[in-house]
């Protein structure tokens, strides 16, 4: 439970962050520009589509293909990559929000800021994985902390000096690059280029694409939900503002089960028990979250309940289907997983074009479903032992 809270913490941090920090920058610089972390929100996934090749794929593949290069290669190939694709969106951003249905005029600077922002994160997280294999969690939290305590106060403090976008967001960029570059030249080693991004991809192939699939279910899942008009938009702003930053914080239990299988020191039941209290910790997070921000939005409350209703199910369903899911692509098959993580990503993706306010709702139900029910099945028609931990144990009682 403790590692699930470590590397959770500084999910938390890089998650809660930027949320705080539009939201103050609403207050202080223009009221909009707490509607910059709806615009933005699909491009999470795409950072997370590269994290996961270049960050856990590369980290889990030091550890089984016995290749210390594919960290120092992964990060390299991962920073290349990353500005390269939000380079491009940065170049393109009018177009981008226009695609959003928001103005242009209003939300450039910013958008651009975010979307810059974005690339530093990805370079922190590709360093804190490098971190997490390696068992320093604790140095891994100092400098998630002293980088989000520096992006969020520079915001903030040039947004009291002055009311020029432009500068604030120049300013606080400017200042947490120098630090990220920095942090990166004390964690990261240099080694010789040598990476298997096919092993890279296939390691933690069910979550790449399951990404890349978020990134389209929101892009369009919210651009159609937005088109019923402001009592939705809200609702579902509301509902991502208090629940995206636990769904960020859960992906520690993928995270640690990863490294738990890849040492071979893996526990089903010691895991999911301390999984299900992060996640009952979560949930209520939520629901705090919820009660307080109520009397600052006034939200249309039937509209708003349904949609965080199926967040707090499913997120209450997540550590038993995501855990078998993971254990089924590492020790047994990683085609497998992936075939059955992309269906259920199919089944979010068709709901994001219904014609229902509630779109992305459904097609998360659905896919919640669909994932306990195809897990529990592979495991139990192959008979999967996922308590590695107990047979590492006997198998050294055996030896001695």
């Amino acid at each position: 439970m403790n590692r699930l809270l470590r590397v959770g913490l500084d999910t938390l941090l890089t998650s809660v962050t930027p949320i705080l920090g539009w939201f103050l920058l609403g207050m202080l610089v223009d009221k909009n520009l707490i509607n910059i972390f709806t615009l933005i929100y699909p491009m999470q996934f795409v950072i997370s589509a590269i994290q996961s090749v270049f960050g856990t794929g590369a980290n889990v593949s030091a550890i089984k293909d016995e290749n210390k290069s594919a960290v120092f290669s992964g990060i390299l190939c991962g920073t290349t990559i990353g500005f390269i694709i939000l380079g491009s969106v940065i170049l393109n951003i009018n177009g981008y929000i226009q695609f959003m249905n928001m103005e242009v005029t209003i939300y450039r600077t910013f958008a651009v800021y975010a979307v810059a922002q974005m690339f530093l994160q990805l370079l922190l997280n590709l360093s804190l994985y490098k971190l997490y294999y390696e068992n320093k969690n604790k140095i891994a939290n100092q400098y998630s902390l002293t980088f989000n305590l520096i992006n969020f106060s520079s915001l903030i403090l040039m947004s009291v000096i002055t009311k020029d976008q432009t500068v604030i967001a120049s300013v606080s960029f400017i200042i947490t690059a120098i630090f990220t570059f920095w942090m990166i030249c004390h964690i990261v080693e240099k080694e010789k280029f040598k990476i298997n991004i096919w092993n890279c991809i296939k390691y933690d192939s069910s979550y790449l694409f399951a990404e890349i699939s978020m990134f389209l279910i929101y892009l369009f899942g919210f651009r159609n939900s937005f088109n019923f008009g402001e009592k939705y938009i809200l609702a579902t702003s509301f509902a991502t503002l208090i629940t995206d930053t636990q769904w960020d914080v859960s992906g520690a239990i993928k995270t640690i089960a990863q490294i738990d299988i890849a040492k071979k020191e893996f526990s089903y039941k010691e895991h999911i028990k301390n999984s299900r209290k992060l996640v009952g910790l979560l949930i209520l997070s939520s629901l705090v979250m919820g009660i307080v921000l109520y009397p600052i939005y006034q939200v249309d409350l039937v509209v708003t309940f349904i949609i965080v209703s199926v967040e707090l199910i499913t997120m209450y369903l997540y550590p038993s289907y995501l855990t078998r899911l993971t254990y089924i692509q590492l020790e047994y098959s990683a085609i497998k997983a992936t075939v059955h993580k992309q269906i259920a990503n199919i089944l979010r993706i068709v709901s994001s074009f219904l014609a229902t306010p509630f779109c992305t709702s459904i097609g998360l139900g659905l896919s919640a479903i669909y994932q306990l029910i195809s897990t529990y099945y592979i495991v139990k028609k192959n008979g999967l032992n996922m308590e590695m931990k107990n047979r590492q144990e006997e198998k050294e009682l055996i030896d001695d």
